[in-house]
């Protein structure tokens, strides 16, 4: 007992959903429940039997693979067998789903064509065609009786007539049926509900009604040696609309394929009281494989041919695909040689032996594999110096944005009537943009921006050199006073000297702006760089170009420029990573969207203008790797 619950403990969920919905089908089984509610079961059974085999077969899958033979003879198993066991799993349930589609529609037809012949023989004796409704009554019922062994009759209207004679208790039906109808219908009797093939005719004056009870044997005798018939509602919970089955009528099994099968079809029947309410009915047929077959062939012996030739074929399969299981473990072999050389040769790697080398066999794909091994284990040596070099020089470049972050202004100075905040998020690890906030004497402030052609370690060498001859130049000419200072001047010295330390293919743009916190105004050297943006209210400016790039030419004209700000005014600087970036179909993100980006968050705080910028931008291009370095720098007057 102490082990039974220890293994069901060890069970997962859906073992234990599959071992309670065995146990609930046996019962209804034994019970014996609808077919319906049994049919549902089955499939509910099967499902989660066939999820508890899949869940056991991965188990031991994993243990029993580990081993590159038995690997491949899995693979073949999954490639070869399991497809074909499909094939005729999918067949079988197929041929299990039309055989009994093709039961329940040769029942079905044949109960439909005794109602239409029903039908006709009411439809004459409403009209009298015999001229004496006795003569006219005798003939429906020698003919009715071929179709409907029992039934009864009743007609009204210039006579009035019933069958059997001694039975006057069936009436016509209550008002809401059509004039002519013929179906079946449930018709209460006594405190149950019974089902009856009935038909009904209204013609002028005349009016019969015509009602047979339907029954096992009844249904089982409509298409003789089929098997057993029988009607049940949808509603597990309803009653039964037939009595209880007694003798079954199903043939016996003429061989192992044999299989018993049921055939459904769904059938809406009315009520005798309410035309208008109908329930919903299953027509179930339980047969045989044979007996389907016979029917449709009508010859036993040709079904019997039929099942014996697919029983052969299925042998021929297996047969087959056993053959297929042994060539395909054989040709395994030569491959797991080949993998086991292989494992060799990387455990001789593995220890630094480079110079292992596997034997050649053959002239196959796993010899050129060998070979390939071969060659890379002489080239492995080399590859792991280029390697460790690569590391070297990925570190050094850690360093050298570290460094470089370093130069970047930390704090900003502080001015009475200005704030200032900046930005570079570079696209690699060093970035070739260039940005600075440098406090002059006497309320004087200079701030500038720049961008260098090219990225990476170049570029960011160019950027510190501009960086350092800006700071030399600020400082060395501080002790006169920043008035006397010019910005055209200074970005000329930065021009020459560029131009004389640097490739001639080195350049870079640059703005350069000095602010006087006392005449609130600012004075700046544009030197080829794309034109900041100056906001004043729901007015845009832009500080276009005073002279061309620096480092490019040995001797340029820079001019500056000074503008007034205003309390409110915010100007802004940036580098074409803001604005050239391009999305998915090819389009730059451009001033335009920059310009009203910044209307619309200018009353905010210059750190929120610069993040919703930068978000925006990285939105537009869909957030991968960066396309440029991008910069941006606001000044705003307080």
């Amino acid at each position: 007992m102490r082990k039974g619950l220890e293994l069901w403990r060890r069970l997962g969920g859906i073992e234990k959903t599959f071992f309670v919905l065995t146990l609930i089908y046996v019962i209804v089984a034994l019970v014996g429940r609808t077919p319906l509610a049994q049919s549902l079961l089955a499939l509910a059974t099967i499902f989660f039997g066939a999820v508890c085999v899949i869940r056991y077969a991965r188990r031991k899958l994993r243990t029993a693979i580990w081993r590159l033979r038995n690997r491949l003879i899995a693979a073949y198993l999954l490639i070869a067998v399991v497809p074909v066991v499909l094939i005729l799993l999918l067949v079988a349930l197929a041929s299990y789903a039309v055989i009994g589609q093709m039961a329940a529609y040769l029942v079905n037809t044949e109960l439909k064509h005794r109602e239409d012949s029903m039908m006709r023989q009411a439809d004459a004796l409403a009209r009298f065609p015999f001229g004496d409704p006795v003569r006219g009554l005798n003939r429906f019922v020698a003919v009715t009786k071929n179709s409907f062994p029992n039934f009864e009759i009743v007609v009204t209207g210039t006579h009035e007539l019933h069958y059997p004679p001694d039975a006057s208790t069936l009436t016509h039906p209550p008002g809401g049926w059509r004039p002519r109808v013929h179906e079946l219908v449930l018709k209460p009797r006594g405190d149950e509900l019974r089902l009856y093939a009935w038909a009904h005719v209204k013609a002028d004056d005349e009016e019969v009604t015509v009602l047979a009870p339907i029954s096992h044997e009844f249904l089982a005798s409509l298409v003789p040696g089929l098997g057993d018939v029988n009607f049940t509602p949808v509603d597990v919970t309803a009653p039964p609309v037939l009595d209880r089955l007694g003798q079954s009528h199903v043939p016996p099994s003429k061989n192992a394929l044999d299989f018993r099968i049921r055939g459904l079809y769904p059938v809406k029947v009315p009520h005798w009281d309410a035309p208008d309410k109908a329930a919903d009915l299953i027509l179930v047929v339980d047969t045989r494989v044979s007996a389907v077959l016979g029917t449709v062939f009508q010859k036993v012996d040709w079904a019997e041919f039929a099942l014996g030739l697919f029983a052969v074929v299925i042998i021929l399969f297996l047969i087959v695909e056993l053959f297929s299981l042994v060539a395909g473990v054989r040709l395994s072999r030569t491959i797991t040689g080949a993998v086991h050389e292989l494992y060799e040769g990387t455990q001789h790697v593995k220890e630094g032996d480079f110079a292992y080398r596997i034997p050649l066999k053959g002239g196959d794909q796993l010899a050129e594999l060998a070979l390939s091994f071969n060659s890379m284990t002489e080239n492995l040596g080399r590859l792991i110096i280029v390697a460790k070099e690569k590391e070297r020089l990925e570190s050094e470049l850690a360093i050298a944005r570290e460094v470089q972050n370093q130069l970047f202004p930390k704090d900003v100075p502080f001015v009475r009537t200005l704030e200032l905040k900046g930005v570079c998020n570079p696209a690699r690890m060093v970035s070739g943009d260039y940005y600075d906030f440098m406090p002059l004497t006497e309320g004087w402030l200079a701030f500038a921006i720049g961008d260098v052609a090219g990225k990476g370690i170049s570029a960011a060498l160019l950027m510190a050199t501009i960086q350092s001859t800006m700071r030399t130049q600020l400082s060395s000419t501080n002790g006169a006073g920043p008035q006397s200072l010019s910005a055209a001047k200074l970005v000329s010295n930065l021009n020459r000297q560029l131009y004389a330390t640097t490739a001639p293919e080195k350049y870079a743009t640059f703005f350069f702006a000095m602010y006087n916190d006392t005449t609130n105004s600012v004075t700046y050297t544009n030197a080829g760089h794309l034109a900041p943006i100056l906001l004043r209210g729901s007015e845009i400016t832009t500080m276009g170009s005073t002279g061309t790039v620096v480092g490019a030419f040995p001797v340029a004209r820079y001019t500056e420029k000074t503008v007034q700000l205003q309390q409110g005014d915010m100007l802004v600087a940036y580098t074409d990573g803001i604005v050239e970036p391009e999305n998915a179909y090819g389009e730059m993100f451009g001033e335009e969207r920059l310009t009203d980006l910044l209307v619309k968050y200018t009353n905010t705080d210059s750190s929120e203008i610069i993040a919703r910028t930068m978000e925006a931008v990285n939105q537009w291009t869909g957030g991968g790797e960066l396309q440029d370095d991008m910069t941006m720098v606001v000044a705003r007057r307080l």
